[in-house]
């Protein structure tokens, strides 16, 4: 749940959906009946990630850009942007 995701990572719930309403973090379909979205191990790593590269300098905008980035696997792209 996105409450446990948000203590694991140190941060509020109001980060997490800050993060994906910009499309750094994506927002998991609703599980079954239960009208509760499920975070797995990936968006703990993501929300991680986010935090350290804040933490290093990197602007919210330059993180969006090596997730898109990581996405598309375009690592020599990657290394020339920076």
């Amino acid at each position: 749940r996105i409450a446990a995701l948000a203590k694991a990572a140190g941060v509020g719930v109001e980060t997490v959906r800050y993060h994906q309403r910009r499309g750094r973090m994506p927002v998991p379909p609703l599980a079954g009946g239960s009208g509760q979205r499920l975070y797995d191990a990936d968006a703990l790593r993501r929300l991680r990630f986010i935090r350290a590269a804040q933490a290093a300098g990197f602007t919210l905008e330059e993180i969006g850009e090596l997730i898109a980035l990581d996405a598309s696997r375009d690592r020599s792209r990657a290394a020339w942007s920076w």
